[in-house]
């Protein structure tokens, strides 16, 4: 059987990127397929030719592929797939576009409906200098929502990361989509079950992260809170926080996996797609106090991974906080809960058993 891998584009480091780059080494024989490829910004892929189009060739298309949306439709409808008999498309927006033969299958892992034309506001929020482009493209983003859809009844099968994604698959696309929770690689996180004095945020500073909640209820309680990574509501948070508030800005993989794995908890507060740092932080032993809703629903087990909290506003944070400090964790629990579920072994195990069966009956 002939496969092809497929993602949207290649430019930048995140958990799409990840699950695709554990497909690749999945299938080492099939051919990979992309619009725009940078090397130095995203997954290695060793000697493996990269497939890329003519958009790669566009000054400054690595850097400022995001202003080139209304050209990926067409450029990966025009990629000729038809020698293939199994397409893999790995996407946020594009990829699931690819045409194939009549006889071939297209497996789709979709990370989520394409964002920036059905949640617009929430993307503009996270990419704010897009925003003074949206009113003279309002005609175009109608147009590139139908060619969406039109691209959404390509592939033969979808799979998404979170319940939540696939109620928006079949929302949005009305495709029905199987569930596979995406996977952590394991071997990067350490076990502890000696938990130090201060909690943990991790995350970049975009405003739908709501960092703000959480520093405003550290800010009343007193207690240590160090905050990883960076972004543009860095400066506005930095003024917002008490000096129990320490932000650590861009670690390196191993502090990461230190400061993980020694947190008495690790606190998240945005409305997740899905995520994978409440499920790195149970794979370290930590256990995990999150708002209550979208892809960490799918991860958490409220009482034995963590606490959940029901509005993203200080005074529920606060709440679920103090509750905390009186209970007692099993952190050896909380890390198998994680590996039995979330590892790669787990996840892979997972997919070829759907593969199977569907490329059974097909």
């Amino acid at each position: 059987m002939k496969v092809a891998l497929v993602h949207d584009y290649l430019t930048q480091p995140g958990g799409a990127e990840r699950v695709f780059e554990l497909l690749c080494r999945r299938y080492p024989e099939a051919d990979i397929y992309t619009s725009i490829y940078d090397a130095e910004k995203t997954v290695d892929f060793g000697d493996r030719h990269i497939n890329t189009t003519w958009l790669q060739h566009i000054p400054g298309a690595k850097r400022h592929f995001r202003l080139l949306a209304p050209l990926y439709f067409p450029v990966f409808r025009s990629l000729d797939l038809r020698d293939y008999d199994l397409i893999i498309s790995s996407t946020t927006s594009f990829a699931k576009a690819v045409r194939k033969r009549d006889d071939a299958k297209h497996i789709c892992f979709c990370h989520n409906v394409t964002r920036f034309l059905w949640d617009t506001q929430t993307y503009l929020r996270e990419f704010s200098g897009l925003r003074p482009f949206v009113p003279a493209f309002r005609m175009l983003l109608n147009q590139m929502r139908q060619l969406d859809l039109q691209s959404a009844q390509q592939p033969d099968l979808y799979i998404a990361n979170s319940t939540t994604v696939a109620e928006r698959i079949r929302r949005v696309y009305g495709k029905e989509a199987i569930v596979i929770n995406y996977p952590i690689d394991d071997q990067r996180f350490e076990f502890s079950q000696n938990k130090d004095q201060y909690f943990l945020a991790s995350a970049r500073l975009l405003s739908y992260k709501r960092i703000d909640v959480i520093i405003e209820a550290f800010n009343w309680l007193g207690w240590t809170l160090y905050i990883t990574g960076n972004g543009p509501e860095r400066e506005r948070l930095e003024k917002q926080a008490m000096p129990n508030v320490k932000f650590l800005g861009h670690v390196s993989d191993l502090e990461r996996r230190r400061l993980m794995a020694n947190a008495k908890a690790v606190i998240v507060a945005a409305l997740e797609d899905y995520g994978l740092v409440p499920v790195e932080a149970n794979a370290s032993g930590t256990p995990v106090i999150a708002y209550g809703a979208g892809g960490v629903l799918d991860t958490q087990v409220h009482g034995q991974t963590g606490l959940l909290f029901d509005r993203q506003s200080p005074e529920a944070l606060l709440s679920v906080l103090k509750e905390f400090g009186d209970r007692s964790w099993n952190h050896q629990e909380i890390r198998e809960h994680a590996l039995s579920k979330f590892s790669q072994a787990a996840f892979f195990n997972q997919v070829e058993q759907v593969f199977d069966r569907y490329l059974a009956t097909a």
